[in-house]
């Protein structure tokens, strides 16, 4: 047994030492591995630092070589500009010569002329003697012979030319008179305008017409003197008129008879006491009125009396055409002008919206509404310009600014445009009817359109009745004879249309 353990232990020991043994030759093996992948790592490494130092040196040399060219393109444009400035400099030094010579000349000129005004100033001087001795006359005789001469003279073309205006004025004078006549008539109100004049106050019943009487008429007596308006009671069932000429003064009136009438209590000093209400309420409402027509013009800064006035223009109407109406419509159709033609638009709108303020006076004052107007905006501080305006927009003065121009175009396109005015409202309806008239003549044709205002007139015809010729003829007959007996203002398009359709039906 003890021979079995030593071989054993025997045994062991050289499968131990066989085991160190490899372990130790394995050992040297990965050293060896590891040092010569060492090396592999090594070797690359610096192969990739030689080629990043090549690449880094080829880069280098890539910036060296452009920054070189740049310097050398800058260098050549540097020698261009040295070259433009050099001839620049040249051609400066040229110019200074030029000029140098040329301010030379201009004195030696100057010194010419100089020279030649003196001689001419002494031939004058001798011509002057010698004519003198010649006509045995001084300079004074001749010139007082001169003057005689020309005032002969002038006198008569001013003879020849007052011939001509009295001839004129003779020729243009009834024309004249009866324009005149028509616009008093018109500032005036007379009968002919009796609608514009007359107010109509109803009446809760008839038995209330004896109240407003009065015993023996003292109240209509009463109310007629407190408000200086007429009051017409007859044979109108449930209502009384008021005729006055001041449309204000009747405004008032009928403001106070309906008050009066509501109340029920009619005597004298119920009607005062009614009369300074309604006077109060009429002032507040004509401010109103010019404030708000301030604004939608959108002028500012006005007198307060030129504010009231504007706002009285509200009851007054020219032609059928509300004043303050027409004067605001005026105001934007002059600023529309204004700012087409790059002018103040606010002047313009200023100058329109003033130029019938005399209207609201013109009963009151003597004058024509033109020039009571532009004495009113003068002494309420309105400028020259608004001033002239108001006064030239009837041409009672001269033209003298374009801004009096272009309020006068204002006031004819506001006051002339169809339905505006009564007079041409019924002027304009009589040529369109006569337009179709004119059409309806003619043999075929089927129905007739004026359109655009009375500028264009659209005729159809029947196409088995009229060929294509035939509608040819027929508007040129058409637009001669609208030639002949119309009178409008610009052009008449006659158009004729003939159409021809086919209908069937599928069954």
């Amino acid at each position: 047994m003890d021979g079995v353990a030593d071989l054993v232990v025997v045994a062991l020991l050289v499968a131990l030492i066989g085991l160190l043994v490899g372990g130790f030759l394995l050992s040297r093996t990965r050293v060896r591995e590891i040092v010569e992948e060492a090396r592999h790592q090594a070797d690359r490494i610096r192969a990739d630092a030689e080629q990043e130092a090549a690449r880094r040196a080829d880069a280098a040399a890539a910036e060296q070589e452009r920054i070189r060219t740049g310097l050398e393109e800058r260098q050549a444009e540097l020698e261009r500009r040295e070259q433009r400035i050099a001839v620049r400099e040249r051609r400066f030094d040229g110019e200074l010569r030029r000029l140098d010579e040329a301010r030379r000349q201009a004195d030696e000129r100057a010194a010419r002329l100089d020279r030649r005004e003196a001689e001419l100033s002494r031939l004058a001087e001798e011509r002057r003697a010698v004519l003198e001795r010649t006509a045995a006359l001084s300079a004074e005789d001749a010139r007082a012979a001169l003057v005689a001469e020309v005032e002969n003279q002038a006198k008569r073309e001013a003879a020849i030319l007052a011939r001509d205006i009295e001839r004129d004025a003779r020729k243009n004078g009834e024309a004249r008179a009866r324009k005149i006549i028509t616009l008093a008539i018109q500032r005036l109100a007379s009968e002919q305008t009796s609608e514009s004049v007359i107010s109509v106050v109803h009446l809760p019943g008839d038995d209330m017409k004896g109240r407003i009487i009065g015993r023996e008429g003292r109240n209509i007596r009463a109310f007629e003197m407190v408000t200086g308006v007429n009051l017409i009671i007859d044979d109108t069932p449930g209502a009384v008129l008021l005729s006055c000429f001041d449309p204000v003064r009747r405004e008032v009136a009928r403001l106070t008879l309906e008050r009066l009438v509501l109340d029920g209590r009619i005597h004298p000093h119920r009607i005062e006491e009614a009369y300074e209400v309604s006077r109060r309420e009429v002032d507040q409402l004509c401010v109103r009125a010019g404030e708000d027509a301030l604004v939608e013009v959108g002028v500012s800064d006005m007198h307060p009396e030129l504010v009231t006035l504007l706002g009285q223009l509200r009851y007054r109407t020219s032609y059928g055409q509300n004043v303050l109406a027409h004067l605001v419509e005026s105001a934007h159709l002059a600023g529309m002008m204004a700012a087409e033609l790059g002018m103040d638009v606010r002047l313009l709108k200023r100058c329109a919206l003033l130029h019938d303020i005399g209207k609201a006076l013109t009963h009151e004052v003597e004058g024509s509404h033109a020039m009571i107007g532009a004495e009113i905006a003068r002494r309420y501080g309105e400028c020259e310009d608004v001033v002239h305006a108001i006064e030239a927009h009837h041409n009672e003065v001269e033209v003298r600014t374009v801004e009096a121009v272009l309020t006068q175009a204002a006031d004819a396109i506001s006051g002339g445009r169809p339905g505006a005015r009564r007079a041409s409202l019924e002027s304009y309806v009589e040529r369109l009817q006569r337009m179709e008239e004119i059409a309806y003549a003619n043999e075929g044709v089927e129905k007739v359109f004026a359109m655009q205002a009375g500028r264009e007139i659209r005729v159809m015809v029947r196409p088995e009745a009229v060929d294509d010729v035939q509608a040819q003829v027929i508007a040129r007959d058409i637009a001669k004879r609208v030639e002949e007996e119309l009178t409008y203002p610009g052009q008449i398009r006659v158009t004729v249309i003939r159409e021809s359709r086919a209908t069937e039906t599928a069954r």
